[in-house]
């Protein structure tokens, strides 16, 4: 390991031969790091904490410390994170509760800019992108390709749909659509499919089309969330990705923005 004189290693912290750590970073008991980490300078791992590969700690970030929950008293939790994930400056990522399993879990390749903030029991999926100041409370849950944008404000057990898109500052309390692209401080704004993303990610120009239609009943229609779901139904959409959408609608226990 490439370990800078001045960092602080637990003991009991396990960390494969291939990490670098680096000036004043302090790595606590029950970290696991694999291959390829990299924990810069003045960076906070606390455990248990188990990562992937490949993951990049910048500096002052702080992950797997006490969550901020007053029912927390001391009880063991863990955060697990994937490969390749990016944390950037001063992002804070706390463990789990036993009010949510115990774990707080992040998958892999997510980019978490500066002063993000990952609260006690969320669940990340794969190449999410949070912009600067984004912050999730407790037990929020975002699918794989979702875009947070700068200073979102996401409130406790709400969702975000895959491929979905956040404007700068919104403030979010109901399950946010996948594919959607949504913005506004308060009410959300649904502006339609997230077509730019899309087609990023591979989506046909028909699964788009498909998904427009939807979002125009859901969204734009004098109809009740109820009345769209059942005219969406009602087209026979052949994309797998509206069945989703409808699904997601179906299944949201807080409600969804639209």
């Amino acid at each position: 390991m490439k370990v800078h004189p001045t960092a602080v290693l637990h003991p009991q912290a396990n960390l494969a031969s291939s990490v670098s750590v680096g000036p004043f970073a302090v790595i606590g008991e029950g970290v696991e790091l694999g291959d390829d980490c990299e924990v810069m300078s003045h960076a906070v791992i606390g455990g248990p904490t188990r990562m992937g590969r490949g993951n990049r700690i910048f500096p002052f970030a702080s992950i797997g410390l006490d969550p901020q929950d007053m029912k927390y008293h001391g009880e063991l939790t863990r955060l697990e994170a994937g490969d390749g994930n990016i944390f950037r400056e001063f992002t804070t990522v706390h463990r789990g509760t036993s009010a949510g399993e115990g774990v707080t879990r992040i998958g892999s390749h997510n980019l978490l800019m500066a002063y993000v903030h990952i609260a006690h029991d969320c669940r990340l999926g794969d190449h999410i992108i949070m912009g600067n100041g984004a912050s999730l409370a407790g037990h929020v849950e975002i699918a794989d390709h979702a875009t947070v944008g700068p200073f979102c404000l996401i409130q406790q057990f709400t969702r975000i749909g895959a491929y979905s898109f956040l404007g700068a500052a919104t403030i979010v309390n109901r399950d946010i659509l996948p594919y959607s692209k949504s913005t506004a401080p308060r009410p959300i704004e649904v502006l339609g499919a997230n077509r730019m993303g899309l087609e990023r990610r591979g989506l046909s120009k028909a699964d788009m089309d498909d998904l427009d239609q939807a979002f125009r009943l859901l969204c734009r229609s004098k109809l009740n969330t109820t009345q769209a779901i059942e005219a969406i139904a009602s087209r026979n959409f052949q994309s797998e990705h509206v069945r989703e959408l409808v699904e997601f609608v179906r299944t949201a226990e807080r409600g969804v923005a639209k």
